[in-house]
């Protein structure tokens, strides 16, 4: 059965990674990630938003990109060695802070795509995310985060486990069995996955490839590429039968991809 997350809405689907910054708002001093950013990308039309998580020292898991805060508001403390509400300072000006229960209260009406970016998080997105999973989708570089918070989201009641992307591991696996023509290999690295959420290449290595999507495809599983910015690339992608891109210019992805339909 089709997994609620993606559900009545139209492929390729519009990731607004870490929201929706445009030229203007940045020259306002927005950033990604925060409150402001994810606004945007749901009055732009955006269905999905694409953010991370990280946990603030005082246990409070934030949307928020970096482990530390150089880049975002320059200062070069870790988002774990910081309160709430001290980096609801620092963010005052920069679009707001959000935090992840303030982002599913907000907007109920978005479906999230969350990268769990530190170890400590995992358990706390997990319960935090269980009574919306319907519209969550939870990921991770590293496979043991993204499994360590759908456990969590189950044991704290999720009527339905959250849609998941795999890790590197499972990727790997993933490559290894297109390389090898293995369906067995592939049939067992993508079961219980929902997406595949990969860059084109990485580094000299290609990662995407019309075999890799045939074989997701066979499974049941999505193929969703980062970050995808320039018009011709997501014209490109789409012909090829990619089924989502996660781009900073959801606003333009829309116009040209067409809106999200429920």
């Amino acid at each position: 059965m089709t997994h609620p997350w993606f559900a009545g809405a139209s492929v390729p689907r519009v990731l607004a990674h870490r929201g929706l910054v445009t030229t203007d708002a940045a020259s306002h001093g927005v950033v990604d990630n925060s409150f402001a950013a994810v606004a945007a990308a749901h009055a732009a039309g955006a269905l999905y938003v694409e953010s991370d998580c990280h946990l603030t020292k005082d246990g409070t898991v934030v949307l928020f990109h970096d482990e530390d805060l150089s880049r975002t508001v320059g200062d070069p403390r870790k988002v774990s060695d910081v309160t709430v509400r001290e980096l609801e300072d620092l963010m005052s000006g920069r679009g707001g802070l959000i935090t992840l229960e303030q982002a599913l209260e907000t907007f109920p009406d978005v479906r999230f795509n969350l990268d769990v970016k530190a170890a400590a998080a995992a358990e706390p997105v997990g319960h935090l995310v269980a009574p919306a999973a319907a519209r969550v989708l939870l990921t991770s570089f590293s496979d043991a985060r993204r499994l360590t918070a759908l456990r969590a989201a189950a044991e704290a009641g999720a009527t339905v486990r959250p849609a998941t992307s795999a890790g590197r591991e499972t990727i790997a696996k993933v490559l290894l069995a297109v390389s090898l023509h293995s369906r067995p290999l592939a049939e067992r690295a993508l079961r219980g996955v929902d997406a595949l959420q990969i860059p084109e290449r990485q580094g000299a290595v290609r990662v995407l490839s019309p075999r890799l999507i045939e074989t997701a495809h066979r499974y049941g599983v999505e193929v969703h590429v980062w970050t995808v910015n320039d018009a011709a690339d997501m014209r490109r992608l789409a012909d090829i039968g990619c089924d989502g891109m996660v781009t900073d210019c959801a606003d333009v992805a829309l116009r040209i991809l067409g809106p999200a339909s429920l």
